[in-house]
């Protein structure tokens, strides 16, 4: 289990600064909206008499600036948040990386960030001592449809796939493939009851999965 990630505090004065680059950004945007070219127009978003029309407007386009880049950094936020879930971070932390949202909010706001992933096992090479990768996908039917697309290549190189297992995140086999000889193709089989939990990589018991389910492979083949 790894140590929590504590929030970074890069202290007020930094933070200001960073504020002010966000706001530099919004008032270049909204002038060039506007039609403002250098050395043209108000110096600041309160230059303009505050009740004018011309105020009215660029308050408004800054508005809008401003609403786009909360828009942007909420997309930026969620895609990290998964890619962060996928590397291993709890609700938990999460949370604590937006400001202190509580781990139940972080679960609501990223029902599918933390622990829900599928990972693609794949043995290569045609003749032992075989090779053995793995890849991880958030995708269920991407991890199936990248196995399956491994295999049915695989004959096209000594060192091809010529096996794949997805594993969920509880570590159950979802669907399994071997390359078909007679057919010529990739073919699903089930695996026997002792291959369909996979122990977790860190666990002594994985490399003994593994070459059972090479041994597996090498009878069907």
């Amino acid at each position: 289990m790894t140590d929590l990630w504590h929030f970074t505090d890069i202290g007020d004065e930094a933070r200001d600064q960073f504020a002010l680059k966000v706001r530099d950004m919004v008032w270049h945007e909204t002038r060039r909206r506007l039609g403002y070219g250098e050395g043209k127009g108000p110096h600041s978003v309160n230059a303009l008499a505050p009740t004018s029309a011309a105020a009215r407007r660029l308050h408004l386009v800054y508005m809008e600036v401003a609403a786009e880049v909360d828009s942007v950094a909420r997309r930026l936020v969620d895609d990290a948040a998964v890619r962060a879930g996928r590397a291993g971070a709890s609700y938990t932390e999460l949370g604590e990386a937006v400001g202190g949202l509580s781990r139940q909010a972080a679960r609501k706001r990223w029902p599918e960030a933390v622990g829900t992933h599928w990972v693609l096992y794949t043995i290569t090479g045609k003749e032992p001592p075989h090779g053995r990768s793995t890849s991880l996908y958030r995708s269920k039917d991407k991890a199936i449809e990248r196995g399956r697309t491994a295999v049915d290549e695989g004959a096209l190189a000594d060192d091809g796939a010529i096996a794949a297992v997805v594993v969920n995140s509880g570590r159950e086999v979802e669907w399994a493939c071997w390359f078909n000889d007679a057919t010529w193709g990739p073919e699903e089989t089930d695996l026997p009851e002792d291959l369909r939990n996979v122990p977790a990589p860190e666990a002594p018991e994985h490399t003994d999965w593994q070459w059972r389910w090479e041994q597996f492979v090498s009878r069907r083949a």
